[in-house]
């Protein structure tokens, strides 16, 4: 259940850059109220996580599930490179979340 949590605060987390981004042109508080309402998830679920997996084993997964999910994102909605440099270190990047799953537990 723990990686349902962290895949879960994922899912807010990679909305993040793209709120802000179209927010941009909002006043200050609007963005603010929105990361606030992003933000509130992320830490509930994440808490959870951590009283199953090891801390470190959270955040590693959180942040590279995070950054592979905006990059794809980016990618498939907003134009960015998929370069097969971008690519490669996407795969590298779900070995290592495949390694964390593995020896975690």
């Amino acid at each position: 259940m723990a990686w349902v949590y962290i895949l879960l605060a994922d899912g807010f987390e990679v909305a993040w850059p793209f709120v802000l981004k179209r927010s941009a042109g909002l006043s200050k508080w609007t963005t603010v109220l929105l990361a606030v309402v992003f933000a509130i998830p992320i830490f509930f679920l994440l808490g959870e996580s951590v009283k199953r997996l090891p801390t470190s084993t959270v955040y590693a997964s959180f942040v590279g599930i995070g950054t592979l999910g905006t990059a794809v994102v980016g990618i498939a909605f907003f134009g960015e490179s998929a370069n097969l440099g971008r690519l490669i270190s996407f795969v590298l990047v779900i070995v290592g979340l495949v390694g964390l799953k593995l020896f975690s537990e």
